[in-house]
């Protein structure tokens, strides 16, 4: 077991009806802001709720981050803030919102150039509180310090993160995801799957205890996802999945073990340059991924096949390839496509990808091996 150390200050508020009690967890004298996305919290009774919540705060509201959130109307919210003193933030909506809320929180308080943040690594120093009302189970935001960013004036998205950016607290209450589409529904998902994932599959670590844990999640995500997605209104389901989601992402699976995150850093820049869905995107780079490294990830890949699949009497070799097949097929089931043509995505994006690898001088995973050589493999593995 590798060395860590593991933080989480973030306060869960879970269950039904658990909104009405955000009040009790803002200090009285806050101005607040809070920041959503499209609406749809106005359309299903979120927004309602919040503002009942508020009734006796003070508090604006800033509307309009988008699924990717973009830097630009980032910037919009941090001048509204600045204008109207702003002192606590409050993001209502999926982990898109989240991360914008993030980085509005940093970017607010942040002497000189915001983007620096993000593409130089700029040391945060202080940020504004922020906590949040969460309305699709997917990224893990609401529990963690890291955010993505996408700037569509140079089509780039790159994350960040800081320990002042873990929300003071986050309601999850899995009723409010009864109106998500399906699209919605299935994305997070693969989300949650993917993210255990890139803290699962790399190489044993004498960590047992986590990858226990992790199996555990992918064993829920893979018996509850599909109901889940078929009706996101059966609460059982939907508390499932949004527990699940929120603890693959906390940082508890990834205390003590090896991480990946290439597959992340692949699909970013597919969102960058063709708007592809977060989720959708990692979906068509995982499969290639493990295909490219699996003798890197071989003993890994062989305990997924058995304990996650039960996948035991093949050989070593067909346990990987059914493992990696039986992965592509659940994401199939949940109506996403993993081929880069179902995207009309073609070799002139792959060579920008792998130029990009090569201009940051970018060898990712755990083992630094995903550098612009196994990405344009990885990529063209799933044309």
């Amino acid at each position: 077991m590798n060395n860590f150390d593991f933080y989480n200050p973030t306060k869960i508020l879970f269950g039904e009806g658990k909104i009405s009690e955000i009040a009790k967890e803002i200090p009285q004298d806050s101005k607040v802001m809070v920041i959503y996305g499209g609406g749809s919290i106005k359309k299903n009774g979120v927004y309602d709720q919040v503002a009942d919540a508020l009734e006796n705060h003070s508090w604006t509201a800033f509307g309009g981050i988008e699924p990717n959130p973009r830097y630009e109307t980032c910037m919009k919210a941090i001048k509204k803030i600045q204008t109207e003193d702003v002192d606590f933030l409050l993001a209502v909506g999926g982990g898109s919102v989240y991360d914008g809320t993030k980085f509005i929180a940093a970017g607010a308080m942040f002497d000189g150039e915001p983007w620096d943040i993000l593409k130089r690594g700029a040391k945060i120093k202080k940020a504004l509180p922020l906590a949040g009302v969460l309305t699709l189970p997917a990224t893990g935001s609401e529990m963690n310090s890291g955010a993505v960013i996408t700037r569509e004036e140079t089509q780039e998205k790159l994350p960040f993160g800081h320990p002042l950016l873990f929300p003071k607290f986050s309601v999850l209450d899995p009723s409010v995801t009864a109106s998500l589409s399906y699209r919605q529904a299935a994305n997070g998902v693969v989300d949650a799957f993917v993210h255990v994932m890139e803290q699962y599959m790399t190489y044993p670590s004498g960590n047992h205890l986590q990858a226990r844990f992790a199996e555990s999640i992918l064993l829920t995500l893979i018996e509850d996802g599909p109901g889940y997605y078929n009706d996101p209104a059966n609460y059982e389901k939907a508390a499932n999945l949004m527990w699940s989601a929120t603890m693959a992402l906390n940082g508890l699976i990834g205390a003590g073990v090896p991480n990946d995150w290439s597959t992340h850093m692949i699909g970013h820049e597919l969102t960058a340059f063709h708007e592809i869905d977060h989720a959708r995107t990692l979906a068509i780079v995982l499969p290639g991924t493990w295909s490219v490294l699996k003798s890197d990830k071989r003993e890994q890949l062989i305990q997924y096949a058995e304990r996650v699949w039960g996948i035991t009497s093949a050989s070593d070799e067909d346990k990987i390839e059914q493992a990696i097949k039986k992965t592509e097929e659940f994401f199939n089931s949940l109506g996403i496509k993993t081929r880069l043509s179902d995207y009309d995505v073609d070799e002139t994006t792959i060579r920008k990808i792998v130029k990009r690898f090569e201009e940051r001088g970018w060898h990712l995973g755990e083992k630094q091996k995903v550098g612009p050589g196994n990405v344009e493999k990885i990529l063209k593995s799933r044309a």
